[in-house]
């Protein structure tokens, strides 16, 4: 048995969680094995052959070509993932294949799968919190087990489950691009042993369109709300410039005279500058009821000592 990344250590992995709405994915799995008896013998319904090498090149110029397809403006994410592992049971000879993409806090979702059977082994990794899946995403490199009933020290709920299912083999590949890993995708078999150098280069391939996909879409979002937070930040600016204008005329103050009313308005409020600014310029707040305030805040300021 051959095994990439097992030495690497699990404690600097963020802890995962399932998918909002998959409260039990232990239960949701039982369920499935009741209603779906037939799964152990036969994990994907389709015979997993590697095609020939004249069927693989046209596959795989199709699979290019309809994920490229998706890269478009405001594409769908989830539809990506779903092609990728699509493409990768027909390419690799894959009897299922799953994928976990990381969200904004560093957790696990599962986003995609071949089979409902294969979401919900993904869904229990998380679940369990041990995996080939979880382990590719923690370390960055791809995680092989040749033979699942040599993994039972490694992942002993995991590799029992699996197993259970009908999967002898699973190989882990990290959606990573440089040192940035947000994902992995999990490829199962049902028979034992490697896949071989071509699948996995494969395999590598779309995991990395995919990958490039998301994090280009990713700085694209990060882009426009920094973009919408400037130009917030420079409205408000506007905003408060207006207000010690206002303030300045009213009092026959100066500038710097009339930021301080607005400032101290602000703290003695627990009230954002730039909210009190806004009520001031349309006219919410007059000037007088901050000099009031102003005031008064005076009034009751100690006497500095001699």
């Amino acid at each position: 048995m051959t095994e990439t990344g097992e030495n690497s250590s699990r404690d600097g992995r963020c802890r995962s969680r399932a998918v909002v709405g998959d409260d039990s994915a232990a239960e949701d799995y039982a369920g499935a094995r009741r209603s779906e008896p037939s799964l152990r013998t036969t994990p994907t319904g389709r015979r997993n052959q590697v095609p020939s090498s004249a069927e693989r090149e046209e596959l795989l110029l199709q699979a290019l070509v309809d994920m490229a397809d998706t890269l478009v403006d405001d594409y769908d994410v989830a539809e990506l993932l779903h092609l990728l592992v699509n493409h990768c049971v027909d390419l690799v000879g894959a009897a299922a294949a799953g994928l976990m993409l990381s969200d904004q806090r560093g957790s696990l979702q599962v986003l995609a799968s071949s089979t409902e059977q294969t979401r919900l082994l993904e869904l229990f990794q998380i679940q369990v919190d041990e995996g080939p899946c979880l382990d590719a995403y923690a370390t960055g490199e791809t995680v092989t087990a040749v033979d699942l009933t040599e993994v039972g020290e490694r992942w002993p709920t995991f590799a029992a489950v699996a197993l259970d299912q009908g999967f002898r083999s699973v190989h882990a590949v990290p959606l990573r691009l440089r040192k940035e890993t947000i994902g992995a995708l999990n490829l199962f078999g049902d028979r034992p042993g490697p896949l071989g150098d071509r699948e996995l280069k494969v395999a590598r391939a779309l995991a990395d369109t995919a990958t490039i996909g998301i994090l280009h879409e990713r700085a694209l979002r990060r882009a426009e709300v920094l973009t919408e937070q400037l130009q917030s930040a420079l409205n408000q600016r506007v905003t408060i410039e207006q207000a010690k204008g206002i303030l300045a005329q009213a009092g026959n103050l100066d500038m710097g005279q009339a930021f301080e009313i607005l400032r101290g308005h602000s703290r003695n409020t627990n009230t954002r500058l730039s909210l009190i600014a806004h009520d001031l310029v349309t006219g919410e707040v007059s000037p007088a009821q901050l000099f009031d305030a102003a005031a008064a805040r005076s009034r009751r300021s100690p006497e500095p000592l001699a």
